[in-house]
């Protein structure tokens, strides 16, 4: 039933002529309307320029993945999330390269016979989706070996599943970060040049700095919001002004809520977000830390830790997938407990352990947050 104002989208294509006249538009005028994934709260609508995705693809599909006539991109996610259209749908348009869209969801078991069918040349990942293939229980028998590189994004990498997915496949991977607010990528690492645990370096045309909370540069090493610089910028939110100056700070240049270090030879270090940052026992502790310590377990395929009110205090409460039962015995909270401890500060231990069969995911693949959070 249609409220005031609402219409049938059917309706109004109906009542349009079949041949529509091309619009002028100058590099810098709205072209694309690119919706934020929405893992942290309600997606915003980025009004992207017309230059955005020329350069784009200047910058990250030539200049990072030298991506060329001969490439096949197969992605996990759908096209609807911004980070596998371009890499599937408009990148390859430009270079002459093809990509797979296939209607089925993507599950590892999908991903395997679609790698055996077509023999991609690039595989554009999440993590998620890399833990699963890396834990599926026939992951030793598959060939990947047509795929030059995979690219993994969306969310963080923990370094123990980046191990893993080298142990298992041995196909190069590269991680990076991109967003709806600058249209793609901005910091990844290179093929040839990869350097674990971090997400590379920056894109060739953008200027990337971490700064504090003034817009201050800090030193390499401190943790800082990550701000980026580049003409692929969006213009700000649709119709959220507070919003939109908190995140478009200055032409061109977007202060995300991202944590990062910088080491001396200009990689990129992720840290967490600033808004998933959690307060315990009067100190700070990133989920994140947490998260890539419990991985580097052998039996833990899948985590995530949040925040939840005990006796009004915040503690840590961890949901954990358990894989390989074949292989060992039933893992116990104590277990997992004192493997942290060993590893990190007491602090830094989650109280609570769940263990379930699966994280809630958002429909990019991602890991919900909201939702863990509403769970905790």
């Amino acid at each position: 039933e249609l409220r005031e104002g609402e219409y049938h989208f059917e309706t109004l294509v109906a009542a349009q002529p079949a041949e529509l006249d091309p619009v002028p538009l100058a590099p810098g005028d709205v072209a694309i309307w690119r919706f934020t994934t929405g893992s942290t709260g309600a997606p915003k609508a980025c009004l992207i320029p017309a230059r955005a995705p020329l350069l784009s693809f200047e910058w990250f599909a030539r200049g990072v993945m030298d991506m060329g006539p001969d490439d096949l991109v197969l992605p996990v996610p759908k096209l609807f999330f911004g980070y596998a259209n371009n890499m599937t749908a408009l990148f390859p348009l430009r270079a002459g390269a093809a990509g797979i869209v296939f209607p089925e969801r993507s599950t590892a078991d999908r991903i395997f016979e679609l790698i055996a069918r077509h023999r991609p040349t690039i595989l554009v990942n999440v993590p998620t989706m890399m833990a699963a293939m890396v834990a599926h229980p026939a992951a030793a028998e598959q060939d990947l070996s047509s795929i030059r590189v995979c690219i993994s994004s969306g969310e963080a990498l923990p370094l123990e599943l980046h191990r893993r997915w080298l142990d298992t496949f041995g196909v190069e991977l590269i991680d990076g970060i991109g967003s709806s607010e600058m249209f793609h990528g901005y910091v990844c690492n290179r093929p040839g040049r990869v350097r674990m645990g971090s997400l590379g370096e920056a894109v060739p045309g953008y200027r990337v700095r971490v700064v504090d909370r003034d817009g201050n540069e800090v030193p390499d090493g401190e943790v800082g919001r990550l701000e980026i610089t580049g003409e692929t910028a969006a213009l700000g939110y649709w119709r959220e002004p507070d919003k939109s100056a908190a995140t478009f700070v200055a032409e061109h240049t977007v202060r995300s809520s991202d944590l990062f270090s910088r080491d001396a030879d200009g990689y990129f270090h992720y840290k967490g977000r600033a808004d998933d940052m959690l307060r315990i026992g009067g100190r700070w502790v990133a989920p994140a830390e947490v998260e890539n310590c419990l991985l580097a377990h052998p039996r833990v395929v899948e985590c995530a830790v949040s925040g939840h009110e005990d006796g009004g205090l915040t503690v840590l409460r961890a949901f954990v997938v358990i894989g390989g039962e074949a292989t060992g015995g039933e893992v116990t909270a104590e277990e997992l407990r004192e493997f942290v401890k060993e590893r990190l500060a007491p602090y830094k231990c989650p109280r609570e352990f769940r263990f379930v069969t699966a994280l809630p995911q958002t429909s990019n693949g991602k890991l919900d947050r909201t939702t863990l959070r509403n769970l905790s």
